[in-house]
């Protein structure tokens, strides 16, 4: 199984509701990491899992949409407590949804939102 994996960090606000979480029921700011890994048994005709540049592409769009904006204002978290787990789940079936090579078996993304706090969501294919 071959697994190729891209990282990006960008600084995010969001603010939870729903329970009593102290400061992070206001506004507040992240420095988040996603962290990219797609897996697959075959390589393309080059020896590639993927073109790396390809997705690049889409995961720069996916993070300039997110880049320095409320989470809570985005209509993907209307209704939704803005929690890392999530924004994980989302940035995944985005992401998902965005790359097409029939290649590719799984997608994952794991999204630190500090130094000691990171989560995983995951689609099989």
């Amino acid at each position: 199984m071959y697994t190729l994996g891209v990282k990006r960090e960008f600084i995010a606000r969001h603010f939870l509701i729903g329970g009593d979480w102290g400061p992070e029921n206001f506004p507040n700011s992240h420095h988040y990491i996603l962290e990219l890994q797609l897996e697959g048994r075959e390589l393309d005709q080059h020896g590639y899992l993927v073109d790396i540049v390809d997705v690049e592409k889409h995961l720069d769009e996916l993070v300039n949409y997110y880049k320095e904006q409320m989470l809570n204002d985005k209509p993907e978290f209307a209704g939704l407590n803005p929690s890392i787990e999530h924004f994980a789940r989302i940035l995944c079936t985005t992401l998902n949804e965005k790359i097409k090579e029939k290649n590719i078996s799984a997608i994952k993304v794991v999204l630190w939102e500090n130094d000691s706090a990171w989560t995983a969501y995951e689609l099989k294919r």
